[in-house]
């Protein structure tokens, strides 16, 4: 019964491109319209089909995590381009249902209080810091970097990225910034020792606490930077800057109202703030059940519509919007190719099993990214709206200065 059913909704869900399958039992069927097929499937646990059937995303992720649900060749880059382009394509009934059951639930699984929310950071973040040396750039980046020209490294991008939100924060020597997500230390020491500013950086994760602490002390910027293992809810005082670069996704959207207020209560009169947040050009809905339970539980990428809505009601300035496309799709095969160049290494730290997890993760990330409108925003946010330049010529001033000299 469960084969049969499982035909039918890949029958539904096939629009694009072609699939073999092959069931348990030996059969092999090829759903879509494609003359041959992009990928062969096959699936060895006869419990699988009922798996899939029930939970779809969830099931096949777990399947490739243990070995029962092989792709020829482990070719992941054309699986997820088959699957999420069908994916991002599909109007098939089980599809909806599916989303609109996910959309209610996710009221449950993203109500981050400060005590999950530490324990989700603690799941993906205080996994062993040799894990992130293995595919991360030499400071540590772990959000997308800007690759603001094609033949860019990892780490020119990294560091692009950086300089870029450093620009968006408009800093003059002596300001003080509140980080919310410090990660490993990398943005804050950057800002304390190119800009010349004071920084207070949060994060729940022992890992980064430590590692961005000792990173401070190395660098003789302790008196300039500092690091604490707190809620960045308990916070209190005023900055002159607020940046938060890859920790809204973690916040759930029952709590960015609460979010927005802290921005707006720890910024001063004229203090400018930049959002760095994954996000999706589509409107709200739910992140992937294997997401949730294997590598961030409690995270959300959220449509504008849910960003905007909850900066109006903390009555801040949207100052600028920006939207990065394939920047991350870029970082994310980087980091995907530096894992599987390093995969020995992480299997000692942990085992097949968890790599497989993690180059899964990572592939169906970045091609979400390429093929189901996933993006970055970069929100600037002002509680005066003459605290920013009227123009980017700011950012960009060899291009202001060219227009200047056209006009003349």
């Amino acid at each position: 019964m469960w084969d049969r059913v499982l035909d039918r909704m890949l029958r539904q869900f096939f629009t694009l491109g072609a699939l073999d399958l092959t069931y348990p039992d030996g059969t092999t069927r090829r759903y879509g319209p494609g003359d041959r097929a992009d990928v062969h499937l096959t699936l060895t646990d006869p419990a699988l089909p009922r798996r899939l059937v029930l939970s779809t995303e969830l099931a096949l992720g777990e399947a490739y995590m243990d070995g029962t649900a092989r792709i020829e060749g482990d070719d992941l880059d054309a699986f997820f381009t088959l699957i999420i382009r069908n994916a991002a394509a599909s109007r098939a009934w089980w599809r909806r249902w599916s989303t609109h059951l996910r959309k209610w639930k996710r009221w449950i699984d993203q109500n981050n209080p400060a005590h999950r929310a530490r324990a989700n950071v603690a799941h993906h973040y205080d996994l062993s810091g040799a894990l992130y040396d293995l595919f991360l750039d030499a400071d540590r980046q772990y959000s997308c970097a800007y690759f603001a020209r094609p033949d860019m490294s990892l780490e020119q991008a990294q560091a692009a990225k950086k300089h870029h939100i450093a620009g968006k924060l408009c800093l003059e020597p002596g300001m003080e910034v509140f980080e919310i997500g410090c990660g490993w230390g990398g943005m804050a020491l950057t800002l304390a020792q190119d800009y010349g500013v004071k920084v207070l950086g949060v994060t729940l994760s022992d890992e980064q606490h430590k590692r961005a602490t000792d990173r401070a002390a190395r660098a003789g910027l302790s008196d300039r930077v500092r690091f604490e293992l707190r809620d960045y809810r308990s916070v209190r005082g005023r900055f002159d800057r607020i940046v938060s670069i890859g920790m809204f996704e973690h916040v759930g959207a029952p709590h960015y109202g609460e979010y927005f207020d802290v921005v707006r209560d720890r910024l001063t009169e004229d203090g400018i703030a930049l959002i760095h947040t994954i996000g999706r050009t589509a409107p709200p809905g739910a992140t992937s059940p294997w997401i949730t339970k294997y590598i961030f539980p409690g995270g959300y990428c959220p449509s504008l519509s849910e960003v905007s809505a909850a900066v109006e009601q903390a009555d801040l300035y949207p100052t600028d919007i920006e939207v990065w496309r394939l920047h991350y799709a870029e970082t994310l095969r980087h980091w995907h190719d530096r894992f599987t160049a390093n995969e020995e290494a992480a299997r000692a730290l942990y085992d097949d099993r968890f790599c497989r997890m993690w180059r899964y993760y990572l592939k169906a990330s970045e091609h979400t990214f390429r093929h189901n409108r996933q993006c970055v925003f970069q929100v600037q946010l002002a509680k005066r709206q003459e605290a920013v330049p009227l123009t980017r010529d700011y950012l960009y001033p060899a291009s202001a200065e060219r227009r200047m000299q056209a006009a003349e």
